[in-house]
């Protein structure tokens, strides 16, 4: 890529796809783009298509996404498939049909069975079952990642897939019912220190292990990606006889999520219990991921976790509080 390069991020607003502008131009880019929702509907097929006519991207990050923790892929399950498909095949084809010359996909950890070989390879897709409480999700983001990959073999476009770990960091979405659980503890932890409570409770046993990847780490992996890799680097063939194109994304670190707790307590100065509600879903016993192949090319994470999550807390107490 040229430094000029005219570069969009989809999704350039969250937390994923703010850390990838701001790493962007750490590297020199100063073509970047992006659009809010609200004058881009990625849903719209019409208005994906005549944005990309109208500007003419070189370069697509494809971030945007319908995103959640457990109750919101629990409670939202339709709009999670339907609208995450949508936006997958509008931006994906536009690609293609107005000569891209490279598109990076945003996939997911969650798109692995449920019980994959621990830590999970990426031909362990598509092995087995997925977790049900997260499937419509799972089964949107595969499907991305099968279209990038129909795309490159029928037409030869440079199409790749980056599967991060669990995310967090500034950006994130601390919301009280549908963020993902690191975001959740934090504000849960901080509200409980504020309000004075001796007690904070946590959903599950506490038990399953996770693995955490700060934002801005993942955002030097998919700069990283961009300009090193080309698809042919990328492709491999699974035991089936398909050709992939996707790549962990991880930290090599795990922790449960009772540790996460105790790690964001202390970080935010809770001196108050842990309650666990193991009445409600654990989800997935186990999820890390084995990122070595990207680790082989010569990427590695930088941020430990408490590291991230001091950094996050402050980003809380900055943007939402």
């Amino acid at each position: 890529m040229k430094k000029n390069s005219k570069i969009y991020i989809a999704g350039h607003r969250g937390l994923v796809g703010s850390g990838i502008w701001r790493a962007l131009e750490r590297h020199g880019y100063t073509n970047l783009m992006g659009r809010p929702s609200q004058e881009l509907d990625l849903i719209n097929q019409q208005a994906v298509d005549d944005f990309f006519a109208a500007e003419k991207p070189e370069y697509v990050v494809l971030v945007a996404a319908k995103v959640g923790g457990i109750m919101a892929n629990s409670t939202y399950r339709a709009q999670f498939l339907y609208e995450n498909l949508m936006i997958e095949a509008n931006v994906i084809h536009s690609a293609y049909k107005h000569g891209v010359k490279k598109l990076l996909f945003l996939g997911s950890s969650c798109i692995y069975p449920k019980l994959a070989p621990q830590p999970m390879k990426e031909e362990h897709l598509l092995t087995g079952p997925l977790e049900s409480t997260n499937e419509p999700y799972a089964i949107a983001k595969i499907a991305g990642i099968r279209l990038c990959d129909a795309y490159n073999r029928q037409y030869g476009t440079d199409f790749i897939s980056a599967l991060p770990t669990n995310m967090y960091g500034p950006g994130d979405n601390y919301h009280p019912e549908n963020s993902h659980v690191l975001p959740a503890f934090i504000r849960r932890f901080h509200e409980a220190k504020e309000q004075g409570l001796d007690q904070v409770i946590c959903w599950g046993s506490g038990s399953p292990l996770r693995e955490f990847l700060y934002s801005d780490d993942l955002a030097e992996a998919c700069v990283f990606l961009l300009e090193n890799t080309q698809y042919a680097d990328m492709a491999f063939e699974d035991e089936s006889g398909t050709i992939q194109s996707h790549i962990n994304v991880g930290s090599g670190r795990e922790v449960s999520i009772k540790q996460l707790a105790e790690t964001v307590k202390g970080v935010v100065g809770f001196e108050g219990k842990i309650e666990w509600d193991d009445s409600k879903p654990d989800g997935t016993p186990r999820k890390l991921m084995d990122s070595s192949r990207l680790r082989k090319l010569g990427w590695s994470p930088q941020v430990d976790l408490r590291e991230g999550i001091s950094r996050a807390h402050e980003d809380f107490k900055k943007n939402i509080l």
